[in-house]
């Protein structure tokens, strides 16, 4: 005979039952089950604090766990499929999610995926490695003389235009320098476009001021009328600012020591790099036709905040 699950009549019938004083066997042959039936619904299905059986909090338990079963997920193994090449470019779960509602094909939550990826790291898959999970190791520095950003006739973040920190316009980017490994001094430079998120990512051999004024100035040139203002961090590298504004007449603004949120599209981008170029290892091999890869994957990547339209499209739309 084919069995069939307990239906929320007999659950108030059993509760019935079980409140008169009748043992598990008497209430199964009152209601023509087998006793394993019954004992089963009652040690799933009483609440722990007190041993009691409530029907309406036995149909609310049975239900949540038919709504996580895996046995009665809607997505094939072709949907999965698809989430799981977006997962290898790149794209976080909330991505995924966003761009495949917005193109129409597949309506997947960013937790369903999360949940798929853990699964499979469960069964030793590595679905995971395509996540960004490298949280980085905060220090104190409370007690410690500030070294960085001495440096005179700077202009600060504060006397940013105002429209700036709106991001309603185009052409305020903010710059910065991503290390590899500390044995080599190869390096890049990455400079994000607030309002859009447009990337653009430079080579360099070294970390000096001279090398990122260099690089800055080609990069600029290199898109005319894009830039309006840029803002950087305090570190060394930028200690030449005045070089790429004479050359360019870009402004150049700096934001507070330690204040990394005052720079928070850089931040989250070079985080979105680090994907692509890991810390700890060397950027020696890395050309300048590898980081205009890289700068092409990020920038056709969609984002949330555009609706999921990716920083080319919101950039080349101005």
């Amino acid at each position: 005979m084919l069995y069939r699950q307990i239906t929320a009549e007999e659950r108030y019938t059993l509760a019935a039952l079980r409140a008169q004083g009748l043992s598990q066997a008497a209430i199964a042959r009152h209601l023509h089950r087998h006793p394993s039936t019954v004992s089963r619904e009652l040690e799933r299905n009483s609440t722990p604090f007190d041993g009691a059986y409530r029907p309406s909090k036995a149909i609310e338990h049975t239900s949540g766990r038919r709504s996580r079963s895996r046995r009665n997920s809607r997505f094939t193994a072709a949907d999965l499929a698809l989430v799981e090449m977006l997962l290898k470019h790149k794209l976080s779960p909330e991505q995924i999610s966003g761009y495949l509602r917005v193109l129409g094909s597949l309506r997947i939550s960013h937790e369903t995926i999360y949940k798929h990826v853990w699964r499979d790291w469960k069964n030793h898959g590595q679905l995971w490695t395509h996540l960004r999970c490298s949280p980085k190791r905060r220090r104190k520095r409370y007690g410690t003389y500030e070294k960085r950003g001495r440096l005179l006739g700077k202009k600060m973040i504060t006397d940013r235009p105002l429209s700036v920190q709106a991001r309603t316009e185009f052409g305020h980017w903010e710059m910065d320098t991503v290390m590899g490994n500390h044995a080599s001094h190869h390096c890049i430079l990455s400079l994000v476009e607030r309002k859009s998120g447009y990337t653009i990512i430079g080579k360099l051999a070294d970390r000096t001021k001279e090398a990122v004024t260099a690089r800055a100035v080609s990069l600029i040139q290199a898109h005319p009328g894009w830039f309006k203002t840029i803002t950087a961090d305090n570190g060394t590298e930028f200690h030449d600012y005045a070089k790429v504004e004479s050359a360019t007449g870009v402004p150049i603004y700096f934001a507070h020591p330690y204040h990394s949120w005052e720079r928070g599209s850089n931040e989250n981008t070079n985080g979105l790099i680090r994907q692509y170029l890991p810390k700890r290892q060397s950027m020696a091999a890395v050309s300048q036709h590898r980081c205009n890869l890289i700068a092409l994957a990020l920038n056709i990547r969609p984002r949330k905040r555009h609706g999921f339209l990716s920083p080319a499209e919101v950039a080349h739309a101005q």
